[in-house]
């Protein structure tokens, strides 16, 4: 895949970096590995090195503890419903990226603060039970060969909603829902009012400015040496956490508080 994070595709991984696909699903406890993992395995060892990093908290429960503290707290924008008929693929992907892009926030966004030396030296974090994992089966992800031009378009536009960076990581969850685009046409609808009036940009700032705070302290927990590459990891990790993870976690739980779906 190409673009400003190139990616290796699941299908077409190979050797270790199969098998580490293969580890990352099984240990967060999803049908498809985030862009982010995707992306770190087109830089020579990132991958293997950023995995075994972070594994244990995984193991730990620390980002699910993180992320159940987070929820109780966190700014959700209120959107006009949602609810009503929508393919059942549509309910999946939501509660599939509600659960890892937000456990991935605390987990990644610890290696971010380890790498900025940034840990914090305050109590250590606590470990605990692990938050069940949806287990849906997800449609393929679209690629802008596979829908209308005008849902592709669409799935741009929804992208740009809530994030400036410049060049934006396509948020792989609305590749998801481009299979359902009459689905992504009420979400632009219903999410057009709060990026207007700034609430959207607001929520979003304040839940990434919140969850900074807490990966600080799961930084304690990494024990790993510094590796050669670690200016780069930094830097595409962090592209990641600061934007597309960071404001998907709120515009997912928004949406999926307009739809009614138990959380």
């Amino acid at each position: 895949m190409n673009g400003p994070f190139p990616a290796i595709a699941e299908a077409s991984a190979t050797g270790e970096t199969a098998d580490l696909f293969a580890d990352i699903r099984a240990t967060v406890g999803v049908r498809v590995v985030n862009l982010v993992w995707r992306h770190l395995a087109t830089l020579d060892g990132a991958l293997p090195w950023a995995w075994a990093a972070v594994k244990p908290l995984y193991l730990g429960g620390l980002p699910d503890q993180a992320a159940q503290r987070f929820r109780e707290t966190m700014i959700v924008p209120k959107l006009a419903s949602l609810a009503g008929d929508a393919p059942t693929s549509v309910d999946a992907v939501l509660a599939s990226y509600d659960h890892s892009n937000t456990i991935n926030l605390f987990a990644l966004g610890a290696l971010v603060a380890w790498l900025r030396d940034e840990a914090d030296g305050g109590p250590p974090p606590p470990h605990g039970p692990r938050l069940r994992a949806p287990d849906v089966a997800l449609p393929v992800l679209a690629s802008e060969a596979d829908v209308a031009p005008e849902t592709w378009a669409l799935v741009q536009r929804l992208n740009r909603l809530g994030d400036t960076a410049q060049p934006l990581i396509l948020a792989s969850m609305y590749r998801h829902l481009a299979r359902a685009p009459a689905f992504l046409e009420r979400v632009e609808a219903a999410l057009a009012p709060v990026q207007a009036d700034g609430f959207l940009d607001r929520a979003i700032a304040a839940n990434r400015a919140a969850a900074h705070e807490t990966a600080k302290r799961l930084a304690q927990a990494i024990s790993a040496q510094r590796p050669p590459l670690a200016d780069k990891i930094e830097t595409s990790v962090s592209a990641f956490i600061d934007h597309a993870i960071a404001k998907m976690v709120t515009i997912c739980r928004s949406i999926r508080v307009a739809r009614g779906q138990p959380l």
